[in-house]
This record gives structure tokens, sequence and C-alpha cells, in this order.
């Protein structure tokens, strides 16, 4: 029996052949299970669901990211501050601090953000859109945060509070402002006289001195 030769110049294969296309998006897969598990973001399917608060994912992979959120595990961690996160994206978003690195940017004004969820807040500015309702009065926000903290109005919360004094606040940006207090910072100063102020709205308000303006 003759002894089978492989072709001359023929190479073999290097790893596992990409066969498995999708017709939506052209990417290809190595199986057809890779491929059907990509084909859910296409159908809207999402078949993989939390068992503590119901929320579905397309993928296992985003399931077990999601999770940790319940556990409270957080094996991310940034080498610069130490600052701990459930999520490897989010630990890259947030090293942009760090590194200035801002590569989102908005074609309507040229700003840039170091996140897409920063971004795609920023553009409601433009269009003027606010899709989140308050079920208590009706107001409206451009950012689901917003909504947050001004639903602790109806609510009464106020989970950010004064170590020096003990009071407390319904927002961060509350609690560092009234901490000035304490510290005597004052980060706002007048360009035109050089007051400074702890607050910036009470730099606006000093600044109708100058302009004469009486609203």
């Amino acid at each position: 029996m003759e002894e089978n030769k492989e072709t001359p110049g023929a190479q073999k294969p290097k790893g596992r052949e990409r066969r498995h296309s999708c017709q939506q998006c052209d990417k290809s897969f190595s199986t057809s299970g890779t491929l059907n598990r990509h084909l859910h973001i296409h159908r809207g399917e999402k078949p993989y669901s939390c068992e503590e608060c119901g929320t579905t994912f397309s993928r296992s992979a985003y399931l077990k990211s999601h999770q940790l959120i319940h556990t409270g595990e957080k094996p991310y961690s940034c080498e610069e501050c130490g600052t701990t996160f459930s999520r490897s994206n989010s630990l890259k978003s947030h090293q942009r601090i760090h590194t200035g690195e801002k590569p989102y940017s908005c074609e309507e004004c040229g700003k840039t953000f170091t996140t897409t969820g920063a971004l795609k807040s920023h553009q409601l500015i433009h269009t003027g859109e606010k899709p989140y309702s308050c079920e208590e009065c009706g107001t409206t926000f451009g950012r689901s945060g917003d909504l947050k903290r001004h639903h602790r109005i109806h609510t009464g919360e106020k989970p950010y509070w004064c170590e020096e004094c003990g009071k407390t606040f319904t927002s961060s940006g509350a609690l560092q402002s009234h901490h000035r207090i304490h510290t005597g910072e004052k980060p706002y100063w007048c360009e035109e006289c050089g007051k400074t102020f702890t607050k910036s709205i009470n730099l606006k308000k000093h600044l109708l001195v100058h302009t004469g303006e009486k609203p």
C-alpha cells in the first residue's frame, strides 16, 4: 500500500478554523455553539437570569459579572489608589481618572469623556431629552443619577453624613460643600476682586455686584 503523502507546500491549519459565520454582522466563530450564543444579541434574547433580582442577560459571562454586585466581591483592584471593582470594565474606566484619558468625544461641542455612559448623559443637554421621570411629582431628568438624588426629597433619605458634626445630606456634593465649613476651604474665587467662597452659587451671586445685573 502506498503511504499518504502531503501535497508539497501544503500547511496544516493553525488553531481552529472559523467556519461558522454570522449573517447579521459577518463575524465568524470556531464552533456552532459559540455562534448560537452570539446570535442572542441580534435576536434580543436574554436566556440567562439572575436569581437574586431577575435581571436577564444574553451571555452567561455577563450574568457572572453581574452577580458580583450581590455577593459584594470586588476582585479587580486599581494599582494607583487601591479602589476595588466587581468588573474589569469598571476598573478600566476608573483608571482613566489617573491617566487623564478621555476617549469619547461629543460631536456637537467636542467635549470629551472617560466613559460612554458619561458621553450619553452629556448628549442629552443638546437634545433636551429628559427620559427619567419622578413617579411622585412628575419632574423629569436627563440622568438617572439626578432622578435618584431628587427622589430623596420625597423619601427623606440622607445617606451622606458629616463626620465632624453628624449633619446628614441627600447628596455627596452637598456633603462636600458643607465640609468646607470645617476645613475653611474656599475654592471658588472672583477674578474681579479676588474674594473667595465655599460654594459656587455664592460666587455667582457675588458676581452680580460687578456686573450690576439685578435678576
